[in-house]
């Protein structure tokens, strides 16, 4: 019986550790800007600056729910954003932290304004104004409605 207990006492106290975080659009909105010269283009960018509750969860898997935004025609750009394609921040409602580069191995069976809940690893991005500034890798996800 005390092994029982024990090892019962171990899984439920371990078992979070292994687990994904729960990320919030509230969390992502923690995070400032300054202009930054980038040469190859010949012009100033908003250069991140993560809150260190963010930065603590780079390389860590987080799970967020948001509408899913496929942004190429080949499949190659997907987004997870806070708000629908017609209110995105592309049209002026937010900033770059409402939206997600979203990374999956095959093309996910979503359509643009989905709501989908999305998991993967978050990757912070500073410098490479090629990609957002949070991606998310190794996605998996479905459909809420």
């Amino acid at each position: 019986m005390k092994n029982r207990l024990l090892c019962l006492l171990f899984m439920v106290t371990t078992g979070g550790l292994f687990a994904q975080v729960d990320l919030t659009w509230e969390d992502l909105a923690k995070i400032s800007y300054t202009e930054k010269y980038f040469a190859a283009y010949d012009s100033n960018f908003l250069y991140p600056e993560f809150s260190k509750e963010i930065t603590n969860l780079e390389d860590k898997e987080v799970t967020i729910a948001g509408y899913f935004l496929d942004m190429d025609p080949n499949g190659q750009l997907f987004i997870l954003s806070k708000n629908p394609l017609a209110s995105c921040f592309f049209c002026g409602n937010g900033g770059p932290e409402t939206a997600i580069e979203i990374q999956f191995d095959a093309k996910p069976d979503f359509q643009t304004d989905d709501i989908v809940l999305i998991t993967g690893k978050l990757k912070l991005n500073k410098d490479d104004i090629e990609h957002f500034n949070y991606i998310l890798t190794d996605c998996s996800g479905f459909k809420l409605k």
